[in-house]
């Protein structure tokens, strides 16, 4: 059986991904601050109460699921803060790279005893984190906080390559969802969807690579 760990589970992006994955027949552990009754119907094994900067909460879910081999991590779980030059907050920039970018890499670090040949790391980022495809501007702390993940990510390739650990940057697209406020141009389910495509093709020969999840190649 096929072990997953998503973040940030309990709604949109990441419900779809929890919900999809048991239809495979995987055993899904879901991380998520509070679990909703779309996620509780799963039947996945949840941690709530889960926030994902915090270093004691990360612990805590490493001891609990035990020595189990983690073939799927998805690391979804994000936030996003509109702003512009005018009005940006250093609050808001300082919380979403520490939401956006240092907890993916935290959760990395922490799950890697539990990552084995083979399996597969999948960090959500969004292409507003592409410097050569910013063409609008604003949304500062957001495209800075994914334009770090993305870095990382490209680091945890080739530091994870030679363990046979393969990892991707996938920005799911303009999706419908809470973080959104319901706007945009494609559902959870179809993004998810795409995500989970772009994971079953990933390789140690595409390890790195930023992608969206309708499957085209993004710049950095």
């Amino acid at each position: 059986m096929t072990t997953t760990l998503i973040t940030g589970a309990n709604r949109g992006i990441g419900l779809s991904l929890v919900q999809q994955h048991v239809a495979r027949g995987d055993r899904v552990i879901a991380i998520c601050r509070a679990r909703s009754e779309e996620l509780a119907a799963t039947g996945a094994e949840i941690h709530e109460g889960v926030d994902v900067t915090d270093a004691a909460a990360i612990a805590r879910v490493v001891a609990a699921i035990g020595n189990v081999v983690l073939d799927r991590v998805i690391l979804n779980a994000g936030v996003l803060r509109d702003d512009s030059v005018d009005d940006v907050s250093f609050e808001d920039v300082r919380s979403q790279i520490e939401v956006n970018a240092i907890a993916p890499l935290q959760w990395a670090k922490a799950l890697r005893p539990r990552l084995a040949r083979g399996s597969k790391l999948a960090l959500i980022t969004s292409r507003m984190g592409s410097m050569a495809d910013n063409g609008s501007g604003g949304y500062y702390g957001y495209r800075m906080s994914k334009a770090a993940l993305n870095a990382a990510g490209v680091s945890l390739a080739r530091d994870l390559a030679g363990a046979g650990i393969a990892v991707v940057l996938v920005h799911p697209g303009y999706v419908r969802t809470g973080m959104t406020a319901g706007a945009g141009n494609v559902g959870p389910h179809e993004a998810a969807q795409g995500i989970v495509a772009r994971i079953d093709e990933l390789t140690l020969a595409t390890s790195g690579s930023f992608v969206h999840a309708n499957g085209t190649p993004l710049p950095f």
